[in-house]
């Protein structure tokens, strides 16, 4: 049984007697607390041999622990109850609880016995006077029945007593029930009145009680199944610990057995080397005009964030064991040799096992990047000069690569060719430069979002910082009418951006019979291309000579030749191009790829839709230079590098360059040149250039 203030105070009526001062509560409460202590110390003491009531005694000396007093008060407590007076004691105290809850709810200003008083008011028997009624019949009964039962069944303990089992009252009542009752049946009723008087006397409830010891119960059994569960967790965990220690043991026996030699980390590159143009740029120059600024400054650009995350050696270490376990779960053995980390992806070059074939790990590729939680893996089957496969695994934080990088590079800057574009970095971090008149002409695939269209404008910008209006004209095809048009008005135009289809086929018109008229010339001048045209014509005006053209309309007095500038025709979607205006196109494509080479005339060709009803036979048999971004499936990797591999790529620049000559395709993370950027360098390029200098009927039929 538990008690609460409010248990022990539910049966006053009110919280303090009007006119009853606290000194007399505190009174009563050190009183009933002396005698309570006084009566305990008797009970406890009693013995029969102390002189009382109703023994002589057999000792001069009292031994009760509260004397003589102390001898007649157990004396005559156990002669009228027997053992049962302890239930007289135990009301005693809980009287004096009840009264000392009183008190500590009065001393901090608690009053719920008005609250109490009111509704106990509302049913009659929670009145005071029929609650004290109740109590006393309650007391009686209960007294009765302990006296009984300790006369019936504890008839034993008489001995201890100074009078009959039960006292007086179980000496009285005991026969009558047994009389009336008989033996088993008194024994019944009186456990029955025990269970109802024992609540009402102590102000408790059976089912409060049941429900605290069930409560009691349920926090016992699940503190010591935690305490359970906590040793079990303790000794999975020691025995896993264990086991863990086994494991990484043979693994590190077997990896020193199987990696004799320590992989090798190849060191990334941290900056790129600046060029002498780039310094010079940067010198502020004491007169508000330099003499010569036609030529874009590479500070037109954004220039890259100075520090970048990059792979630490931990990590790739880690990666390469997690690589070689993978794919030893998949039943394929492995062992990592050399990691190259890059700005973007990390390559990581793998020696098969004897007897594992290459397919296999190719075939594995979708399942290993998920296993490692990738978005996609490369598995290069080839590595030229080595017996090696690779891995290239995309970086946790990639790199922002910028145009600037490339075009401040010495690599760039060492470049003689006036038509030198900068791709980007390959996955070593190194500049990568291509020269489109060695390509001659480039074919460029990529879905849409895969960086494309931004790969074209770092194309056409790195073309227009090489060269100047009278080496390099640009025409420019856009059906998007999006991309392109901001290059209006510059003055390397050969005509305004084409967003005409028809137009289209005209400027290309124009383009193959402008091929045919500087074969014919250069034929005549004795030269295999233009370059070696340009080269006489400079010899000729250094040494103060005139060369007439030869198909002049007035052979008397030829006109003077002139510098031939190379010619770039950017068609940035074909596949619009070629559904619009048909056949032809592609016939007029054809010629400029097979002869435009010596004529100084190089096509650029993108698409969003490499399918072989764009990118034909024809086409693909004379652009042998491609580009390929991010494609969506194997089929139009296979279209646009004759492999697979570009379905694999990250987007966003990623792109895979196969120069002209060789089957094996270079890796690339593009550069990235934003609109202010384009919009910068046009700006400049218009305000140095003037007006442009359109060359008429190119876009007439």
């Amino acid at each position: 049984m538990t008690y609460s203030l409010n248990t022990l105070n539910a049966d006053r009526a009110s919280a303090s007697a009007p006119g009853v001062s606290r000194f007399t509560q505190e009174i009563g409460l050190v009183v009933g607390a002396a005698a309570l202590a006084f009566w305990l110390l008797a009970l406890l003491s009693h013995s029969l041999a102390d002189p009382a009531w109703s023994t002589t005694g057999t000792r001069a000396e009292v031994g009760n622990w509260g004397g003589r007093l102390g001898a007649l008060l157990a004396d005559g407590s156990y002669f009228l109850l027997g053992f049962s007076v302890w239930w007289c004691f135990f009301i005693g105290l809980r009287a004096w609880l009840s009264g000392l809850a009183r008190w500590i709810r009065g001393y901090q200003g608690l009053d719920a016995g008005d609250a109490t008083e009111d509704a106990a008011s509302v049913r009659p028997w929670h009145r005071p006077w029929a609650r004290r009624t109740l109590f006393w019949l309650g007391l009686l009964a209960l007294l009765s029945a302990s006296s009984v039962l300790e006369w019936s069944r504890l008839y034993r303990i008489e001995a201890m007593l100074p009078g009959h089992a039960g006292g007086m009252v179980g000496h009285a009542l005991g026969p009558l029930a047994m009389q009336w009752l008989g033996f088993n049946g008194s024994t019944i009723l009186m456990l029955a009145m025990l269970v109802l008087c024992l609540p009402r006397v102590f102000r408790f409830s059976w089912g409060h009680s049941a429900e605290v010891m069930g409560h009691t119960l349920d926090g016992w059994f699940e503190t010591r199944r935690e305490k359970r569960e906590a040793v079990e967790d303790q000794r999975i965990g020691e025995q896993a610990a264990r086991e863990r220690e086994v494991v990484v043991a043979v693994e590190r026996v077997e990896s020193e057995e199987h990696h004799p030699t320590p992989m090798v980390i190849e060191p990334t590159l941290v900056d790129v080397p600046k060029s002498e143009r780039v310094a010079k740029e940067r010198q502020k120059p004491l007169f508000s005009e330099m003499p010569d600024s036609k030529l874009p400054q590479v500070d037109l650009l954004d220039s890259a964030p100075l520090h970048q995350a990059g792979v630490d050696s931990q990590t790739l270490e880690m990666t390469s064991r997690l690589i070689e376990k993978k794919l030893k779960d998949f039943g394929v053995e492995v062992r990592v040799v050399a990691a190259a980390p890059g700005p973007v992806i990390t390559r990581y070059e793998i020696e098969p096992a004897t007897g594992v074939k290459g397919s296999q790990i190719v075939n594995l590729g979708r399942d290993l990047a998920r296993s490692l939680s990738l978005v996609s893996i490369r598995v290069i089957e080839t590595i030229p000069g080595k017996n090696l496969m690779a891995l290239e695994l995309p970086n946790a934080k990639r790199q922002m690569i910028k145009l600037s990088e490339i075009l401040g590079s010495q690599v760039y800057n060492d470049a003689k060719s006036l038509l030198t574009m900068g791709l980007g970095k390959d996955i070593g971090g190194q500049p990568i430069v291509a020269d489109l008149a060695k390509m001659p002409h480039c074919l460029v695939a990529g879905t849409t979002g895969s960086g494309k269209s931004v790969g074209i404008n770092a194309m056409i910008l790195s073309l227009l910082y090489k060269a100047d209006a009278k080496d390099v004209r640009l025409l420019l095809i856009d059906p998007k009418m999006l991309e392109m048009s901001v290059y209006e008005g510059i003055p390397h135009l050969l005509a305004p951006v084409v967003t005409d289809m028809k137009h289209a086929a005209n400027g290309l018109n124009w383009c193959v019979a402008e091929m045919e008229k500087r074969y014919k010339l250069m034929s005549k001048m004795g030269v295999r291309n233009l370059a070696g045209y340009n080269v006489k014509i400079d010899e000729a005006n250094a040494r103060g000579e005139i060369i007439g053209n030869p198909f002049s309309l007035t052979p008397e007095q030829p006109e003077p030749l002139e510098r031939l500038p190379y010619i770039v025709v950017v068609i940035d979607e074909l596949a619009d191009l070629m559904m619009v205006v048909g056949k032809k196109i592609e016939e007029l494509i054809a010629r400029l790829a097979q002869k435009a080479r010596a004529a100084g005339i190089h096509l650029i060709l993108a698409t969003q839709r490499p399918s072989v009803d764009v990118i034909t036979g024809l086409i693909k048999a004379n652009i042998p230079t491609r580009l390929s971004f991010q494609v969506s499936s194997k089929i139009d990797s296979r279209t646009i590098l004759d492999q697979m591999g570009a379905e694999s790529l990250l987007g966003m620049g990623d792109m895979l360059y196969m120069p002209s000559g060789t089957g094996f395709p270079i890796r690339v993370h593009g550069a990235f040149v934003s609109d202010d950027e384009v919009h910068r360098v046009v700006a400049y390029l218009k305000e140095q250039g003037g007006e442009p200098n359109y060359v008429e009927g190119v876009l007439e039929s």
